[in-house]
């Protein structure tokens, strides 16, 4: 006669989502700069897509995959932080069981689709620096939708196997996450199997992630950087070379606490359960926040637009 307290059952009705474990008493006050970085977040990102869709001049490619970034980074925020908000001030911690594979998909489809993107403008960068004359003829609208079709394809494929692998396991010891959203790890971490397959899944998911537009990355940077070395004055020089500092750093932003959370979980356990959730948070919160700083306010186009914008509505 099996124990009532470990009763297979496939698809629990519910998971209690605990937030920021150890850390219950400071919930409000997290959350605190987590709402004004989600709402710096949104604002910024429908700014940009607003401004892109009113001035036909900036109906370029560059902007396209702007665009592309800011509603991912809007889904991917929005997939997780709004539940975070309401654990923190409501203390409501239960998600159905379809709903918490829902998010599950939506954080690693688009984490991979922002990867993707990021991946997309660097090649972007590099054609209008190192090719300025062959730009618009190497980017045409045809390209850009190809590229932002593949993008999107090859996130939803690769994701689609995270709530199959869930659903497939018995849970029969707990439907308690101790975290604030269902990430795949800590959801498959409280069935009763052998889940080495859905580790290994996830590890080659973010090694091919991570190691394919990295590379692209990588080498699209190096060749910008030869390029910008050759320029005839040191201004130039400066200029092209502080954007793509700051372009690095919004992509180490997306890339490093990714990693590191993701190693973190599977091979070393002893680490404090709600450093690594903070960790988390920041690849959650940091880069849809800041990119539209380094890719719109910091671009001109959009800065003046935006500086036009607010100088009609005074006048």
């Amino acid at each position: 006669m099996s124990d009532s307290n470990t009763t297979d059952f496939r698809n629990p009705p519910t998971f209690i989502l605990l937030g920021i474990p150890g850390l219950e008493a400071a919930h409000i006050w997290i959350s605190i700069p987590f709402c004004a970085m989600y709402t710096i977040a949104v604002l910024g990102n429908f700014t940009i897509l607003f401004i892109v869709k009113r001035e036909p001049s900036l109906h370029v490619p560059m902007f396209y995959f702007l665009c592309m970034l800011a509603v991912t980074d809007l889904v991917m925020s929005t997939s997780t932080l709004p539940k975070m908000l309401s654990i923190f001030w409501f203390n409501s911690r239960e998600i159905s069981f379809s709903a918490c594979l829902t998010q599950m998909y939506f954080i690693h489809c688009f984490s991979v689709m922002e990867s993707g993107i990021l991946a997309a403008m660097a090649f972007d960068r590099y054609v209008a620096i190192c090719n300025p004359l062959r730009y618009l003829a190497t980017l045409t609208n045809s390209v850009v939708a190809k590229l932002g079709l593949a993008v999107m394809l090859r996130s939803g494929i690769l994701a689609l196997p995270y709530p199959f692998l869930a659903r497939r396991w018995p849970y029969c010891r707990t439907n308690i996450i101790p975290h604030f959203y269902c990430g795949h790890i800590a959801v498959v971490k409280l069935a009763c199997a052998d889940i080495r397959i859905n580790s290994y899944y996830g590890l080659f998911n973010l090694f091919s992630m991570i190691g394919m537009d990295g590379f692209f990355i990588a080498v699209s940077y190096t060749l910008i950087l030869r390029a910008i070395f050759r320029l005839p004055t040191k201004d130039a020089r400066l200029k092209i070379f502080g954007t793509c500092i700051s372009h690095l750093c919004a992509i180490s932003a997306l890339y490093i606490p990714d990693l590191f959370s993701s190693l973190i979980q599977r091979f070393f356990h002893n680490v404090p359960l709600h450093f690594l959730i903070l960790i988390t948070s920041v690849y959650q919160l940091v880069p849809p926040m800041i990119h539209p700083i380094i890719y719109g306010v910091r671009t001109k186009q959009i800065r003046g637009r935006l500086l036009q914008l607010f100088t009609h509505k005074e006048t």
